[in-house]
């Protein structure tokens, strides 16, 4: 919901709105349990179901990852089609896009303490009520993956060292 609520802040701005989805190459890990084609999968349904924001003027484009910060920009560059303002809270992010001299707006939270990943996720781990806190498009591509129990067992996983003996 957090999500959907910065998408209808941002086209109040632009007319064409490129949606990144970042960390690409990620997936089954805590930040990011889902591969980059569900989470483009639970955008463009709950984009559909809302009949306040025109689908046309949105573009979803997966961006993986570089390993090094000062680069992640000039890829960005490379994958998504020309750009004027970018719209962001992640402060790594705005620092990023200012220093190559593009506009970064920070669009307020909406209800973040409620509507964030990380608390949605958690409530999945405890059994905790969490599908008012997504779209029903969301909630019906996490069943349709398997997502939860997904997401528990990622939680679950004991990081470790690990040995090869001869």
């Amino acid at each position: 919901m957090g999500h959907l609520a910065t998408i209808k802040f941002a086209l109040k701005s632009v007319e064409q709105l490129i949606i990144v989805i970042g960390s690409a190459d990620k997936s089954y890990e805590k930040r990011n349990p889902f591969t980059a084609g569900e989470r483009i999968e639970m955008i463009k349904d709950s984009l559909d179901g809302d009949n306040e924001i025109d689908v046309s003027r949105t573009l979803m484009i997966p961006v993986p990852d570089t390993g090094v910060h000062a680069h992640w920009t000039s890829q960005m560059n490379l994958l998504v089609p020309r750009y004027k303002i970018v719209f962001s809270n992640d402060p790594l992010t705005m620092i990023l896009f200012r220093e190559i001299g593009t506009k970064v707006i920070e669009p307020q939270l909406y209800k973040r303490e409620v509507f964030s990943a990380t608390e949605i996720r958690s409530r999945i781990v405890k059994n905790s009520s969490w599908k008012k806190l997504v779209t029903p498009e969301t909630s019906q591509v996490i069943k349709e993956v398997d997502g939860i129990t997904r997401i528990k067992a990622v939680f679950a996983q004991k990081t470790g060292a690990y040995y090869v003996i001869n």
